[in-house]
């Protein structure tokens, strides 16, 4: 104990001195740091939140929470210890401004992008809606449903209150920009039961001078022109009619854009029986589209295709890259079309 003492008094080291020592190395906390506190005090607008700061930190009822706040103690409770986001510098009394909503927000953020990652679907009540579309909360961020992805047989406007499967389109932090599809969530859940090869019956919904939109159980797939027939073909409009029923085999499944394609072409038994002998082709549909399979499975094995599955044809098919459109062109068309074709919830 004699040598204990002895050790304190030959340091020499004071109260006073560590005191001092205390305002030499004091913590320096600044905006956009994250920090522990404590609730110090329940204000009727807010509280004081302590963070070894030398004066009371404070955290005004808007920043506690990226959702509507009425009262504070609807977040925080006396005595609490959490995280707090610095918001602002000291003011003229020293006092530094705090924040939960931009700790939430940034997290949210990095929840939403690890979701679109993952291509996930979520769910989501829609709060409210505008001339351009339908609002909804992910995470706690405001997100945006445009008209054009909106698939239901319901009005806008009633869509209040209805909770919806959702697609992300953009996730972009920066531009505050949160937008969503319910039409491509719905697309994804009908593509589930649906592959390539596969022979399906649809019915002609819209027809363009580049192909027909085929509603195939209540989701839109695009018969090209190109993929009519092996014949060439002038406009499509010389080939079918809306609501012409039709067989046709499913050639790509395009998920992440909620986009089908088919084809006709593909189960011509004789190149152009298309325009010349429409029954045949249905007649033949799974038999041909069986050929077209075991070509797909050679192809991925890397073996001779034999000459009976190819199939070969000399039909004349002047068709060229150029009549093809464009993503962009074809979620144009897919847009235009969704308004005539029933991809409502079941």
């Amino acid at each position: 104990m004699a040598d204990q003492k002895a050790t304190i008094k030959d340091i020499g080291f004071t109260h006073e001195d560590f005191a001092a020592l205390l305002d030499k190395y004091d913590y320096h906390f600044s905006p956009g740091d994250i920090v522990p506190g404590t609730v110090f005090s329940m204000e009727p607008r807010g509280a004081l939140i302590d963070i070894g700061a030398k004066t009371a930190a404070y955290i005004p009822i808007q920043e506690m929470s990226i959702n509507r706040v009425d009262n504070p103690d609807e977040v925080l409770q006396p005595n609490e210890t959490r995280e707090f986001f610095i918001l602002t510098d000291e003011n003229e009394d020293g006092q530094l401004t705090l924040s939960i909503r931009r700790i939430e927000y940034m997290r949210a953020w990095e929840r939403v992008r690890q979701l679109r990652e993952e291509d996930a679907t979520v769910r989501s009540n829609v709060f409210a809606t505008n001339r351009g579309g339908a609002l909804v909360r992910i995470e706690g961020l405001r997100g945006f449903i445009p008209g054009s992805h909106i698939s239901t047989r319901e009005a806008k406007e009633d869509l209040v209150g209805e909770e919806l499967p959702l697609k992300f389109l953009e996730v972009d932090e920066e531009r505050n920009r949160l937008v969503l599809s319910h039409r491509r969530a719905l697309v994804e859940r009908k593509m589930n039961g649906l592959e390539v090869g596969q022979v399906v019956i649809g019915s002609v919904r819209g027809i363009k001078p580049y192909g027909a939109f085929i509603d195939i159980g209540g989701v839109s797939g695009l018969l090209h022109i190109s993929e009519i027939s092996h014949d060439h073909i002038d406009t499509p409009h010389s080939v079918f009619g809306v609501n012409d029923e039709l067989k046709v085999m499913i050639i790509d499944l395009d998920a992440e854009r909620g986009r089908i394609s088919l084809s006709t072409k593909q189960l011509e038994p004789e190149p152009g029986d298309m325009l010349k002998n429409r029954d045949v082709v249905f007649e033949k549909a799974e038999e041909m589209a069986e050929k077209y399979r075991q070509k797909l499975l050679a192809e991925a094995e890397g073996r001779e295709i034999p000459e009976e599955i190819t199939g070969e044809t000399t039909g004349e098919d002047k068709s060229t890259m150029e009549d093809i459109p464009s993503a962009s062109d074809v979620d144009e068309i897919q847009e235009e079309v969704v308004e005539t074709t029933d991809i409502s919830e079941e």
